[in-house]
């Protein structure tokens, strides 16, 4: 006791470092020290170097009942598909995409968390979770050009990466597939075939890949020494209804036409329904080629040509980007776009 009545007191602890704290004199995330920690072979030898040295500077001392109870979870990355879970289920895209996702991160320490965003109160409420830095790092399947997720990801620095993009100008890190390329192998087989009245079904053209897509079909026409014909394009939304209702709406306005490309096989199955209903024979009277190359392609009657995009393959290498992204925290947006290539079958 001192004279004045203050205390001091003999050995007083000092507080106990935290993961966060760690993750701070090391200048990474925390998810980057919990992999360290958990001796995950995911993080590069110099960053497991400075880790470890902060974690003997700090003297931390790993407690996983505390992590556990620590206000906002570790080690998670949210999935977020803004789209009502009927696409979601009625879709391979979004299935191929999570396995592919899953598989990445299977031998890593990380949740994966599928989060379906139909409303905006459903947004506002994911916005505050990611406020409040929640998860290690998010991965946005299904990008429309007005969607405000990936500015606000931005915004609060949470490492992100898109499957997709809102543009040609996208600012986030992305893994997408060569869609225009797609689109134009897909119109240049169609005329190989001798089909001249190629109309298409694109996808909703707030979206960059719908755009992307037909820009590819128009890119097709032209090497063909085809002028575009608006009448011979139809707009839809990338589902089996969508793909009915443009194909009637083209058989409409041009019953004389010939091929179909269709920006998706979803839509591909709704159209050739309408083809069949009106009597015209795939691919005798009409030809027709989707895109995605999924298991609705192969399972079609007959069996759907397709633009094959290695939907698996870009969910996992979403997933690897984002790891490296909550790794490294560097200003680096990796772009990743992968090749497109047509398969054959019978439709065509």
């Amino acid at each position: 006791m001192t004279a004045t009545g203050g205390t001091t007191r003999r050995g007083a602890r000092r507080a106990t470092p935290t993961l966060e704290a760690v993750a701070a004199r090391a200048g990474v995330g925390r998810g980057t020290v919990s992999r360290v920690i958990n001796g995950s072979p995911r993080v590069s030898e110099r960053t497991r170097a400075i880790v470890e040295q902060a974690v003997a500077e700090l003297g931390y001392v790993p407690n996983r009942a505390a992590r556990a109870l620590a206000a906002g979870s570790s080690d998670a990355i949210a999935l977020v598909v803004p789209e009502p879970e009927t696409r979601l289920f009625a879709e391979p895209y979004f299935s191929d995409v999570i396995r592919g996702v899953g598989a990445e991160l299977a031998d890593t320490d990380m949740q994966l968390l599928l989060t379906l965003i139909r409303t905006p109160k459903e947004r506002k409420r994911f916005a505050d979770y990611l406020a409040a830095h929640r998860v290690d790092g998010v991965l946005l399947v299904s990008v429309h050009a007005d969607d405000p997720l990936p500015d606000l990801l931005e915004e609060i620095e949470m490492p992100a990466v898109l499957s997709g993009r809102r543009s040609a100008r996208e600012t986030v890190a992305y893994v997408d597939s060569d869609n225009v390329d797609g689109a134009r192998q897909a119109v240049a087989h169609l005329h190989s075939r001798g089909r001249r009245a190629v109309a298409t079904i694109t996808g909703p053209l707030d979206m960059y890949v719908a755009q992307c897509r037909l820009g590819g079909y128009r890119e097709g026409l032209a090497a063909a020494g085809h002028a575009p014909d608006d009448l011979l394009v139809a707009t839809a939304d990338f589902t089996e209804e969508g793909g009915r209702r443009a194909m009637r709406e083209l058989l409409d306005r041009r019953p004389g036409l010939d091929a179909v490309f269709a920006a998706s096989d979803v839509m591909a199955a709704g159209a050739r329904q309408v083809l069949r209903e009106s009597g015209r024979r795939v691919p005798d009277d009409v030809a027709l080629v989707g895109f995605d190359d999924s298991a609705v392609a192969r399972h079609m009657d007959p069996p759907l040509t397709s633009v094959r995009q290695p939907i698996e393959e870009m969910g996992r290498t979403m997933a690897r980007v984002l790891l490296q992204e909550i790794e490294e925290r560097t200003a680096d947006r990796p772009q990743v776009v992968l090749p497109t290539q047509l398969t054959e079958r019978e439709s065509s």
